[in-house]
């Protein structure tokens, strides 16, 4: 039996806020909270093979530290521009 769309978009989202590391609980789970629900499958696919990577790995990809693999990075990308506006701003 697979899982429905909705089980899917609700485990990808609590894995994205229980990283291990809170930066990347921060940036992953505030991405998931903003996309997913209107994220297409391919997105959701996308999204599954990057949170199959390391906490360390993802952190240097999406910060621009070193380059993703090319395979990952068209979703490191665009979670990493969704990541960027809010970055420096004031409470």
């Amino acid at each position: 039996m697979s899982e429905t769309r909705e089980i899917r978009v609700k485990r990808l989202r609590l894995r994205a806020w229980h990283r291990g590391i809170k930066e990347m609980d921060l940036i992953l789970g505030g991405w998931a909270d903003r996309n997913l629900e209107a994220a297409d499958d391919a997105t959701l696919d996308a999204f599954e093979a990057v949170m199959a990577e390391s906490d360390h790995d993802l952190y240097q990809w999406i910060s621009g530290q070193s380059d993703a693999p090319a395979e990952l990075a068209p979703m490191v990308e665009r979670i990493g521009a969704d990541m960027r506006p809010t970055v420096g701003r004031g409470a």
